[in-house]
């Protein structure tokens, strides 16, 4: 079965998204409250409306959030808030995406995570392999790279 959504449903649901493994369906369980395993529909509260169900309009506000401030690298939307960090001949790097751009430690504005680990490295680096990364809904870091599709 497939769904089909716009691409900015799409957006909101990948920034719902709390790490690699967490799927579409999850994201979709998690706003509607539905349990792993389905519950009884039939299960109502006095006024016949089932129980456990998020309301529309809470689903909105949950949405509203796409419009959050970030940075699309590829296809991959970074919000405000992201922290990345990465470790090279045994120093710790970190960089965060604030007002809407990549910072490092210094305050240096980088256009691609393969600028900020050649600003690091001096060298070509690509950078979705040497940055890991950790959204403000995240629970743990990830490989850049995993997050592109």
């Amino acid at each position: 079965m497939q769904i089909e959504v716009d691409f900015d449903v799409y957006k909101a649901l990948t920034l719902l998204r709390r790490n690699e493994e967490d799927s579409y369906n999850d994201v979709v369980r998690r706003l509607l409250n539905i349990a792993e395993e389905a519950p009884n529909l039939l299960d109502c509260d006095e006024n016949l409306k089932p129980v456990g169900i998020i309301p529309e309009d809470q689903i909105a506000r949950l949405l509203a959030g796409l419009d959050a401030p970030g940075v699309w690298m590829g296809n991959v939307f970074l919000p405000d808030g992201t922290k990345f960090r990465a470790t090279y001949k045994g120093q710790t790097f970190r960089a965060e995406i604030k007002d809407q751009r990549w910072q490092d430690e210094e305050g240096n504005v980088r256009h691609s995570p393969s600028d900020a680990a050649g600003a690091i490295s001096g060298t070509k680096v690509n950078g979705w392999r040497f940055w890991y990364v950790k959204r403000p809904n995240d629970d743990d870091w990830l490989r850049l790279d995993d997050l592109r599709r």
